[in-house]
Formats: structure tokens, sequence, C-alpha cells
């Protein structure tokens, strides 16, 4: 078997420690990515217990493929494909939710969803004329809940987690170039979005 250019992958060689039955491991895994998910999934739906139910569905199927795993990909590039597949699926299955908890080492952190400066900040606009912090984060949000949830998914894993198009592409299951169209129209439909509040 030819080695996977993955495994320098530090999240890798975790996942590779989970596969062999090390749970720590697993709860490393969860600690790092818990708060990215709920994140996305808060901004994916504008539903905090939502997010929190699909991001425990992520890690429940994350465990339960454990044995299988083979590192193709970033981790990372992994579970947010697993992360768009479950946000396409909610809307059929939001009635089901999972009593699953993973407990997480207690180091009193809260999950917490991105801050106000963070949306703001990693959306890319620049309002033509100034507006209170708080009220332009609460636009760029609903102006985010108008994008179709392609785009949605797209911008959120370019901008809020730094994916390159061809991770986002992997985990959208669409070509580069396809992921390069996608944000293009995103940040058009958003500029339109935003022009009512900042012109």
């Amino acid at each position: 078997m030819s080695t996977s250019p993955y495994l320098r992958d530090p999240d890798v060689q975790l996942m590779l420690r989970v596969k062999d039955g090390d749970d720590s491991a697993f709860a490393q895994i969860v600690e790092r990515f818990q708060n990215r998910l709920i994140g996305i999934f808060t901004n994916m739906f504008a539903d905090n217990a939502l997010a929190e139910d699909l991001s425990q569905e992520v890690f429940l199927r994350i465990y339960r493929a454990r044995q299988g795993y083979e590192p193709t990909a970033k981790l990372s590039t992994w579970i947010f494909q697993i992360a768009n597949n479950l946000a396409s699926n909610s809307r059929r299955s939001k009635g089901r939710k999972k009593e699953v908890q993973f407990k997480v080492s207690n180091s009193g952190s809260q999950p917490v969803q991105m801050g106000e400066n963070n949306v703001v900040e990693k959306s890319g606009l620049m309002p033509t004329r100034q507006l209170d912090n708080v009220e332009l984060m609460e636009r760029v949000q609903v102006a985010l809940l108008d994008l179709n949830e392609r785009q949605r998914m797209a911008v959120l894993l370019h901008r809020f987690e730094g994916m390159s198009y061809a991770d986002i592409g992997a985990a959208m299951e669409l070509s580069p170039q396809a992921v390069k169209s996608l944000l293009s129209r995103a940040r058009e439909n958003l500029r339109e979005i935003l022009e009512n509040y900042v012109t």
C-alpha cells in the first residue's frame, strides 16, 4: 500500500489512533472540531439546538466509521464532507434528535458560536458606510441565510475554515472550478442583499 500524503496531518494521526481503539484520541478530535462544527451549523440554520444535534451526529458517524477509516484526504475535509451531507439531509430528518453525548475533557470551556467580530471580519464585506458592529453582524448573518444552502456552506468553509477551493470541492463533491463559481455567485448575492443596508 502506497504511503498517504496526508499522514503528516496531525488530525489524521489522531484519527488513525482512534482506528486502533484509542478513545482519548477521539476525545481530542471532538475537542478540536466541536466548536467549529457548531459554528458552521449555527450559521447554516440559525438554530443553536439543531447545530448542536448535527455536530453530535457528525461525531457519531466518525466514530462508527473509525474501523474502516483510510487517510485519503485531510481529516478536516472528511469531517466537513460529513457535515455537508448532514446539512443537506437535515431538512428531511429534522424531527430526529440524537441523545448521544460525547464527554470532552472538562476544561470549563463552553461550546461557542462564531463571535460577532468573526462574522463581520471574515465575511470580506466592507460596507460603504460604517454600521454599528453588532448591527452589521446581524445583517451579515441574515444575508447568509438568504443564500441557497450550497452557496452558504461554500462561503462558511472558505471564510471561516480557510479551506482551499480543492478542499471545499472534496467536502462538497464539486470540482474546484465549480466551487469558484459558487463562491463568486454567493459574493454577488451577498453584495446585493447588503447593499440595501449599507448605501
